[in-house]
């Protein structure tokens, strides 16, 4: 696939928010992203934040603003706030962790039916999958129930692993495929409404006169709008 960064502007800043549980790795996977290098971290109190322009994949060259909230149970309640109007939702997932599973099930059902979240593009990430016991992707897509997603969700799930960078690059161009295919369906459904409402606007029925002083004989006629006669008018009234 060639390189498609030209569909957005150079001068655009794509916003993505970057969600989890605590301890899946989501700083790391944030500053792997910044440095290209492994950064170690603590747990995230609050949100971290960072402008990113890619430097590999086809969506080399984007600058992405990413918002890393902390997954603390506390500090969920904010993902609502921080995921509102974004470009991109990416979810970080413990691979080993197969106790929280569930937990990060339901948290990310939460956040995928907030009606601000509706069609935005997600990315799940399966962190540590360099790790011997880390689930295979395909359990980790059916714990989480992913196909039972909002139907306007469109997602793809990731094996990656953050410490060494493996598996970002191709999750970050997969993201941006989604979000450019959901520009261009937005764009065409907004086009489609002004010619349904130019179209509108044009069909309205106007009652118009056919025989002067025949009231009987008005009849809907279309599309220009014709002045009625005072006999027609005021039968009306």
């Amino acid at each position: 696939m060639g390189n498609i960064s030209s569909n957005i502007s150079a001068f655009q800043s794509l916003h993505i928010v970057m969600l989890g549980l605590d301890s899946a790795g989501k700083t790391t996977v944030l500053y792997r992203l910044k440095f290209n290098e492994f950064v170690n971290t603590v747990p995230t109190i609050g949100f971290n934040t960072e402008k990113i322009r890619l430097s590999n994949g086809t969506a080399k060259g984007i600058s992405c603003h990413f918002w890393d909230v902390g997954g603390q149970e506390k500090l969920r309640p904010l993902w609502k706030s921080y995921s509102r109007c974004t470009d991109g939702i990416i979810y970080v997932v413990d691979s080993v962790d197969v106790d929280r599973l569930e937990e990060a099930k339901t948290e990310l059902h939460k956040v995928t039916k907030f009606a601000e979240n509706q069609g935005t593009p997600l990315l799940v990430i399966a962190n540590k999958q360099d790790l011997p016991k880390s689930l295979p992707v395909a359990e980790i897509e059916k714990q989480l129930a992913l196909h039972e997603l909002t139907p306007s969700t469109t997602y793809h799930i990731q094996p990656a692993c953050a410490i060494i960078g493996e598996g970002l690059t191709e999750g970050m161009d997969k993201l941006y495929e989604m979000i450019l295919k959901r520009r261009k369906s937005l764009k065409q459904k907004k086009k489609r409404r002004r010619h349904e409402v130019r179209v509108s606007l044009h069909e309205v029925p106007r009652r118009v006169p056919i025989s002067v002083g025949n009231p009987a004989a008005c009849v809907l006629a279309l599309p220009l709008p014709v002045s009625l006669c005072p006999s027609c008018l005021s039968s009306f009234f």
